[in-house]
């Protein structure tokens, strides 16, 4: 799996364009925003694009979804079902946080805890990682040990929780006993921010190394 990082948003949220290296099948994951940023960078990796992947359903990362499965015909996959409301509300979203206007869409296909997302020959494993929102899911591929997990887990920090149905001792357990025992050696994709790995954070994160 290649994959390059592209800041998308007044929120500089990190949407991920993913592709096999064999096939060149691509995917973006969280198109937030800034549709002509993300479509000159998919020409510029001479790739092809086939799917748009949610991890979950906050405006800053899927505010460009619906308008670029609209143009290319592509399905939206994610997130988990529970996030359901978030795309209902995201109309509310854009207003209150000063977007463009958004539209409420559903998914092509709702992801639950241990599917796999098929690119090409990557097979991307789903994990449900509720807590900042309650459908969250997190996307793994074994092969490059790479893990994208939105606001799950940041490097130095976690997702909020003080949204509508956030849920901070689910956060905590889907961080601990969910990513964690993946391994110390993978590197994850924060929906904002710099990478890191499990192993730094599980040693030096404070608002886990502090949870018994």
């Amino acid at each position: 799996m290649r994959f390059e990082i592209i800041p998308v948003t007044p929120f500089q949220q990190n949407c991920s364009l993913i592709w096999c290296e064999t096939s060149g099948s691509a995917a973006l994951i969280d198109p937030g925003g800034d549709v002509d940023q993300l479509l000159a960078r998919v020409n510029q990796a001479g790739v092809k694009l086939e799917k748009l992947l949610l991890t979950h359903a906050h405006l800053d990362h899927v505010g460009g979804a619906l308008a670029l499965a609209r143009e290319f015909k592509l399905p939206i996959v994610g997130p988990q079902e529970e996030d359901a409301f978030w795309l209902d509300a995201l109309p509310e979203q854009a207003r209150m946080f000063g977007f463009s206007a958004a539209e409420s869409f559903r998914p092509d296909h709702w992801l639950h805890d241990g599917d796999i997302v098929e690119l090409g020959e990557l097979r991307l494993r789903v994990i449900h990682c509720p807590g900042h929102t309650p459908g969250h899911v997190v996307f793994f591929d074994p092969g490059s040990r790479h893990a994208f997990v939105g606001d799950v887990l940041f490097k130095g920090s976690i997702g909020r929780t003080d949204f509508p149905k956030g849920n901070h001792a689910a956060l905590i357990s889907a961080i601990r006993d969910k990513l964690f025992p993946l391994g110390d050696d993978v590197t994850f994709i924060p929906g904002h921010g710099p990478m890191s790995t499990f192993g730094r954070e599980q040693r030096s994160n404070p608002y886990l190394s502090a949870v018994t």
